[in-house]
Formats: C-alpha cells, structure tokens, sequence
C-alpha cells in the first residue's frame, strides 16, 4: 500500500517598520493564517525610514509578546535576520512586511524601512512581498489584506525568480472601489521643502528632515500613475543593483 503524500503547511514571516502593535501587521498575520503558519518578527517601536540598516553597534533584545509575535529592539532588516537565522525553527516559505501606513513608491523604496525588510528576504533566496497602503489616516486595511492574501497564495505556488522581491502599493478605498491590479515600474515621487529649519528655547538651530509631497512625475506603466487610477501596483525590485548595460559601456573606458 502506497502510503499518502503529506503537504507541508507553509511557513510565513511577517515584519514591518511600524511596529508589532501596528493594526496594519496584526490585519495582515489575520488574513495570512488560513495558509499556514504566520510568524511575526516586527521591531518593538517604529522604525519608518529605516532603510537596510543593521544593529550593529550594541547587542539586540528580543522579547516574545505572544506565542509566534516577536518584538525586536532594532530595525526591519534585524528583524527579518533573526527571524530567520534564529527565532524560526526552518527558513520560511514567504516573507511578507506591512502593511505599510503610507505609500511606497518611487524613490520611496530606497528609504523604506518595509521594503528593505522583503529586500533581505530576497538577499536571501526567500519570496518576499512589501505590502503600503496610501494613507495618512482612516486606513482601508482590509483593502490591502485582501490582495496580500490573494499575492502570497500565488507567490507560494508559482514562486518569484531569485533575487526579485515585489513591492506592492495599495490605495486608502473600500475593496470595492479596487479597479484591479497593474504589474508596473518604479515612478518618481516628488518632495518639496525636504529640510526644515527651527530655533530651539535656547536660539540654536535645529532641522527636521521630512518634506511635503509635491506628487508625481506622469510616468506611463509607473506605480505612482497606477494607484492614482485606483489600481494597485506591484512592480518587481531586483535586489541586485548592477546596472548591465552601463557596465558594459563602462568596459570600453581607458583611465
């Protein structure tokens, strides 16, 4: 007698730069746990802006809130290393950090303390997903919940090609108002007053780094153009960043 296959439930990580309270990571581990099983390996205050920073300056603290949610004292990407190489009892099959309070798009990405979390999980051979909602306030979590299950039961069938991550940005409306979803390329986001100078108590100066957004550049096929349509975005980031073709010309140069 043949003895039967048994399928393997899958293993997800979830992080995110909000924080492991954020509403936006407790909707998304909701809505991924019919998959499989779904561990949270978040940073214990926001951490927005975070880039691909490592701690590596001082010893990290974890602290388990609950059983398979972890808070960490550090930023996304030490969140998606720990979890990883020492909190998870195997590599996960899906890495997936949000949902964002805010958009992601443009050169956003390269600031994003969510991207760079699915940016390590791609350094390291792992499907990963970052998943924004664009919004200030009144967010339409459910919006985003809803297609992140929809894309992480694709990407555990079909998988992603080694090395690319997908950053996915969803907009603040009622899934109903959802026109669908667009497979696009990065646009270019626009920010005015970048630095903003004040004077302390004391008459000295200090700065602020932020900016008020200036909208976007009209980039046909772009993520900016798509969710201003109602669409969400899912472009494909390598994390690789050799650019080939300028290598290439590079090779003919003397110096």
């Amino acid at each position: 007698m043949t003895p039967k296959m048994v399928k393997k439930s899958p293993l997800i990580l979830i992080s995110n730069d909000d924080g492991f309270y954020s509403e936006g990571i407790k909707f998304l581990a909701k809505k991924l746990r019919p998959l499989g099983t779904v561990i949270t390996v978040a940073p214990d205050q926001e951490r927005s802006a975070a880039s691909h920073s490592l701690t590596l300056h001082r010893p990290l603290r974890v602290r388990k809130v609950k059983p398979d949610v972890y808070a960490v004292d550090g930023t996304p990407t030490d969140c998606i290393t720990l979890g990883v190489k020492e909190l998870l009892p195997k590599a996960p099959d899906l890495i997936v950090s949000g949902i964002n309070k805010g958009a992601n798009l443009g050169d956003d990405v390269h600031y994003s303390g969510t991207v760079s979390a699915a940016v390590e999980g791609g350094i390291m051979g792992i499907p990963s997903v970052a998943i924004s909602l664009m919004a200030h306030d009144d967010f339409h979590f459910e919006t985003a919940a809803h297609y992140a299950l929809r894309l992480a039961k694709k990407v555990l069938k079909e998988g992603l090609p080694h090395g690319v991550i997908l950053n996915v940005n969803v907009p603040n409306v009622p899934l109903k108002q959802i026109k669908g979803y667009q497979f696009t390329k990065q646009g270019k986001r626009n920010y005015g007053d970048i630095i903003a100078e004040r004077i302390d108590p004391r008459g000295r100066k200090y700065y602020w780094i932020g900016g008020d957004e200036h909208g976007f550049e009209d980039i046909p096929e772009s993520d900016c153009n798509a969710i201003l349509e109602n669409y969400i975005s899912i472009t494909p980031i390598r994390v690789n960043l050799t650019e080939h073709e300028c290598l290439d010309s590079l090779k003919k140069w003397k110096l």
